[in-house]
């Protein structure tokens, strides 16, 4: 499929309105599901950098998935738009027994608007029983498993108190894709002691596993988080945004054609984001200019 000028890799917008016949937009639902990396399962305190409620709408969200998913869908209605991903993306959507799983991806059964199911998950944290139940659904919506993996090098990940490895990424995306459902990486650019030549290589890494799918964001000294102390002392820089442009291009670049582009950019909710600050229309516009100039 030929990508329009305007859009010069397969986004998800343009992949999902040509496989359903219109557009799909994403409802944020919080299953109520924790962290291993924050309730002492794989460590405490979570990622350096991470605070879910800056980055998710419905992080904290108590009420049941389905009223999260119909007031969802209620809005988008109300814009013209009839179907919807169901998104589970706060915390570790798959870090609970396969019986409550069940109970909450089932929630959205109901609901003729939903054709996609994208769950965020971590990759230690996606045993076969459970890549077993996601594929069950693909027969009536695409699947997307979501995974973390921020770098393709592991003492970045150190670093960032991922715990987990590059090879668990690597085996949890092989087990998922011969299972048939669709793996979105997603990496983080501008992490500490990572230059361009880094980034690429987690390109290539993911080029290697045939990943259907990338989302990009910028490294984010969010308020409250381990981040922000080391940002404060001098000891992390973040990008500017001409470095970000330039970077999410040659990662962008470094992408088989197929690779769909989920997100280019993060977005920090509220007053939350410390730095950097970007015009986030900007750096679209931008990073599909210098790709489609092939700059």
């Amino acid at each position: 499929m030929r990508a329009r000028p305007s859009e010069p890799y397969p986004g998800i917008g343009r992949h999902w309105r040509a496989r359903f016949g219109g557009p799909v937009r994403r409802v944020s639902l919080d299953a109520g599901l924790s962290c291993p990396n924050r309730d002492g399962t794989v460590g405490r305190g979570g990622c350096l950098f991470c605070d879910p409620a800056s980055f998710s709408p419905s992080a904290g969200d108590p009420r049941p998935v389905a009223r999260q998913l119909a007031e969802g869908i209620g809005r988008l209605r109300d814009r013209g738009v009839t179907r919807v991903a169901a998104y589970f993306q706060p915390h570790t959507n798959t870090h609970a027994p396969i019986e409550v799983l069940r109970r909450v991806w089932d929630a959205c059964l109901p609901f003729s608007e939903v054709v996609a199911l994208c769950v965020g998950t971590r990759p230690d944290c996606v045993p076969d029983p459970v890549l077993d139940l996601l594929a069950g659904y693909a027969d009536r919506w695409e699947v997307w498993l979501e995974l973390g993996l921020q770098s393709a090098h592991d003492p970045t990940l150190a670093l960032l108190r991922r715990g987990h490895t590059a090879a668990d990424f690597a085996d949890a995306a092989a087990r998922a894709r011969a299972r048939g459902l669709k793996v979105c990486a997603h990496v983080i650019l501008g992490l500490p002691g990572e230059g361009p030549e880094d980034e690429e290589r987690t390109a290539g890494f993911l080029a290697g596993l045939g990943v259907d799918g990338v989302k990009l964001h910028q490294l984010a000294v969010v308020r409250g988080t381990a981040l922000e102390a080391l940002w404060r002392r001098g000891e992390v820089r973040v990008l500017a945004e001409a470095e970000y442009v330039d970077r999410a291009a040659r990662f962008l670049r470094s992408l088989p054609p197929t690779t769909v582009v989920h997100r280019i950019v993060g977005d920090t909710r509220g007053d939350r984001l410390l730095a950097p600050v970007f015009d986030r229309n900007r750096v679209i516009a931008a990073v599909r200019g210098r790709i489609g100039k092939g700059g």
